[in-house]
């Protein structure tokens, strides 16, 4: 039976990449290989949302098969928050808003960002007439 899933992203850069989320995603620093310094993983986690990233470089030597591929890849990430118009305000002037706040077809309220990355993250939740 399966429990979890916690993507391991490919970046460039893990400590720029831990502290975008940590100072404009409210993120937390989980744990980093190393401790200090320049990082080849690292693990970050807000709620029950937990990312990995991991240096190219590092991850390429572990899985060779993504060598030539993008980071940011041809997916996004569907988060569901609390409060997902509280969120877009807080964010919206420190991010790059791929999608405005709307209200989807099947109800619910959703924004999409880009990361650092590339990676698209849609945060979504009940508006607030629910």
């Amino acid at each position: 039976m399966m429990k979890q899933i916690t993507p391991n992203l490919m970046v460039e850069n893990v400590n720029q990449t831990v502290d975008y989320y940590k100072s404009v995603l409210g993120f937390e620093l989980v744990i980093s290989v190393p401790q200090e310094g320049i990082f080849n993983w690292a693990m970050v986690k807000q709620g029950e949302v937990h990312l990995m990233f991991q240096e190219r470089g590092n991850i390429i030597e572990e899985y060779p098969i993504l060598k030539d591929r993008p980071i940011g890849g041809g997916l996004t990430f569907y988060i569901k928050v609390d409060d997902v118009e509280e969120l877009y305000k807080k964010i919206k002037n420190s991010v790059s808003i791929i999608l405005d706040l709307h209200t989807t077809f099947y109800g619910t309220v959703e924004f999409a960002i880009q990361d650092i990355n590339g990676f698209i993250l849609t945060f979504a939740g009940n508006g607030k007439e629910d």
